[in-house]
C-alpha cells in the first residue's frame, strides 16, 4: 500500500509536497492496519482550477516511468527529461526531488532520488523489514562523492560492482536493477509497474477502450462489467462482445426497450457519461483485483455526485476491496464532504486542498491543518473559502466583467 509521496521542484511545485496516507490514531474511520501503520484507501485533493491538483498527480506518475524507463528512454534523452517549476529560473539550476513510502508484503520501502537536468544527484532506499522499526539503508547514491555507492547495512546481497557499472549517471540504480531483475529489489521495482495508474480526460482513451474490449470477451468480468452497468442506473441490462480476429471486440450495450431487450451501438448510440462509466470500469476492476493504487484526474467529470461517492465508498469498504487497492483522486465535487449524502463519502483525514501563491507556485496540505471541527459542515466551510483551495472570483465576479466589456464596446 501507498503511506506516502514527497516531490520538490516539479511542474507547479516549488517548494515541497507531501502526500500522505497515513491515519492519525482515532481518524479515518476506514484505515487500514499494515504493518503497524494505519493506511487509508483514499485521498481525494479539491483546489480550485490552476492550482496544481493534476499536477501532483502527475509528479506521482513521472516517478514511476522514471523507475521503470530511465535505463532506455534517458539514453536517447541525454540527460535527464523532467520539469522542474518554470516560474523561477532559479529552478533549473537546482534538483527535482521524488520519493515514495510503501509497504509491500511484509516490508515497508522509502525510496527516493534526486535528478537536475543532466544526472540523478542522488537517490536511496531505506527498508523497514517485517514491520520493524529500525531502519535498514540499502543503498544510498550521490554522485558529488567519490564513492559515489554506499551500501551501509549490507542487507543488499550479491555482486555490486556489475549492477553500478549498468547504471548510466543518467539512469536510476533501480531501473538498471528490475532490468537485471535483481531478486531483492524486484518487489519495489514491480510495485511501480503495477501501481500509479493515472485516469483524466487527457489519457489515452484509446488504450483503455481497446483494453475493455478485450477483457468483455471473458464471460466472468463481462458479468461483473453488466452488473455495475446496472447498479449505476443507465438503463442498460447488458453486454454483448462479438469477437473479431485481429481486430478490436465489437461491444454493443443491450437496454430494455417498448419490443424487449435491444442492443445499441456503443460508439453512437451511448451517452458520453455512459462511455466514461464504462471506460472507468476496466481500470477499476483491475485496480480491485491487484491491490493497486489507481490515480484518477476529475474522478466526477460526467459522472452523476451519487455515482462518485459510491466509487469512493467501493475502495473504503474491506469486504469489496479485500486486497487494499487505493484511490488519489481530484475533483471539485463538493458533496462529497456534505451530509447531504446517507453517509458522507470522505472523512476530513482523507481531504487535501492545493492553493496557488501569487507567485505561481502550487501549495499541497491537508484539510486537518486549517482545523474542522467534527461538527462542522465542511461542504460549507470549503465553498466559503475557510480552507482556501478555492478561485477568488468574488460574487457576480464574472458577470461583472462581462458587463464591463460590453459597456466599453458601446460606448
Amino acid at each position: 500500500m501507498l503511506v506516502g509521496f514527497r516531490a520538490a521542484n516539479v511542474l507547479s511545485f516549488r517548494g515541497e509536497l507531501e502526500l500522505s496516507l497515513l491515519a492519525p490514531e482515532g481518524g479515518d474511520r476506514t484505515a487500514r492496519t499494515i504493518n503497524g501503520l494505519r493506511v487509508s484507501p483514499v485521498a481525494a485533493i479539491f483546489g480550485a482550477n490552476a492550482s496544481g491538483k493534476t499536477n501532483v498527480l502527475a509528479a506521482m506518475r513521472w516517478m514511476r516511468h522514471a523507475v521503470l524507463d530511465s535505463v532506455a528512454d534517458w539514453a536517447r534523452a541525454k540527460g535527464v527529461p523532467r520539469q522542474p517549476f518554470a516560474l523561477d529560473r532559479e529552478a533549473a539550476q537546482e534538483a527535482s526531488l521524488f520519493e515514495v513510502d510503501v509497504v509491500i508484503e511484509s516490508n515497508r520501502y522509502v525510496y527516493g532520488f534526486e535528478v537536475s537536468d543532466v544526472r540523478v544527484e542522488t537517490e536511496w532506499l531505506h527498508v523497514y523489514p517485517r514491520g520493524s522499526r529500525r531502519r535498514q539503508v540499502w543503498f544510498d547514491r550521490d554522485a558529488e562523492r567519490a564513492d559515489e555507492y554506499r551500501f551501509p547495512s549490507d542487507r543488499l546481497k550479491g555482486p555490486k560492482r556489475p549492477l553500478i557499472e549498468y547504471t548510466r549517471p543518467n539512469a536510476l540504480f533501480l531501473t538498471a536493477a528490475g532490468s537485471l531483475r535483481v531478486r531483492q529489489l524486484e518487489p519495489l521495482f514491480n510495485w511501480f509497474n503495477d501501481n500509479l495508474w493515472l485516469l483524466g480526460p487527457d489519457d489515452d482513451q484509446r488504450q483503455r477502450d481497446a483494453y475493455i474490449r478485450r477483457e468483455l470477451l471473458k464471460p466472468d468480468f463481462r458479468r461483473r462489467v453488466e452488473g455495475l452497468l446496472a447498479v449505476a442506473d443507465l438503463g442498460v441490462t447488458g453486454v454483448e462482445a462479438e469477437d473479431r480476429g485481429d481486430e478490436l471486440p465489437e461491444i454493443s450495450l443491450v437496454h430494455l426497450g417498448k419490443d424487449g431487450p435491444l442492443p445499441l451501438d456503443l460508439r453512437h448510440q451511448e451517452s458520453f457519461g455512459t462511455l466514461t462509466w464504462l471506460a472507468f470500469l476496466g481500470p477499476l476492476l483491475k485496480a480491485l483485483d491487484d491491490g493497486a493504487v489507481l490515480l484518477v484526474d476529475e474522478l466526477d467529470s460526467s459522472l452523476h455526485p451519487l455515482l462518485v461517492a459510491e466509487i469512493v465508498r467501493l475502495f473504503e469498504d474491506a469486504v469489496a476491496n479485500p486486497q487494499g487497492a487505493q484511490l488519489v483522486f481530484t475533483g471539485h465535487d463538493v458533496t462529497l464532504l456534505s451530509k447531504a449524502h446517507l453517509e458522507r463519502p470522505l472523512d476530513r483525514d482523507q481531504i487535501w486542498i492545493t492553493e496557488k501563491r501569487r507567485t505561481g507556485e502550487s501549495e499541497l496540505y491537508p484539510l486537518t491543518d486549517v482545523g474542522v471541527r467534527l461538527d462542522e459542515s465542511m461542504e460549507r466551510g470549503y465553498l466559503r473559502g475557510r480552507y482556501g483551495g478555492i478561485p477568488r472570483i468574488g460574487l457576480r465576479g464574472v458577470a461583472v466583467e462581462v458587463e464591463q466589456h460590453s459597456a466599453g464596446a458601446e460606448a
